[in-house]
């Protein structure tokens, strides 16, 4: 229990450490990902504003459909390619990369290659 609480916390330090540094504009806005052991979330936010753009989980229907758990590398590929639809139809194509405390390994760089993929520059 005590190795848990000291993982999180060390995450959470890494988090605002990354988030100092990286600021979402109108132009790039900032892309966040949140994983849980079951399900992964990616939402764009514009710091300057305090708005959310756009976001995609696998709890979506348009993902949910595509993939059969949500906790793999293939579902985090199918949110990464989900999130690059939802931004090219807003006409976004520059983004900054948040990847949350994470290291940027599986999953998390599963959804910035289908992103890349997708269009999106970052």
């Amino acid at each position: 229990m005590e190795r848990r609480k000291d993982k999180e916390r060390a995450r959470k330090i890494i988090k605002y450490r990354i988030k100092k540094k990286v600021k979402g504009t109108p132009e790039r806005p900032r892309l966040v990902v949140f994983k849980s052991l079951k399900h992964i979330y990616v939402q764009v936010v514009d710091d300057v504003n305090g708005r959310t753009l756009a976001s995609a989980s696998t709890l979506d229907k348009d993902c949910k459909s595509k993939v059969k758990t949500g906790g793999n590398i293939e579902a985090a590929k199918v949110v990464g390619d989900v999130i690059a639809q939802r931004l090219k139809e807003q006409g976004t194509e520059s983004i900054v990369f948040d990847r949350g405390g994470y290291l940027y390994h599986g999953r998390v760089k599963a959804i910035a290659e289908a992103a890349r993929a997708g269009g999106l520059k970052f």
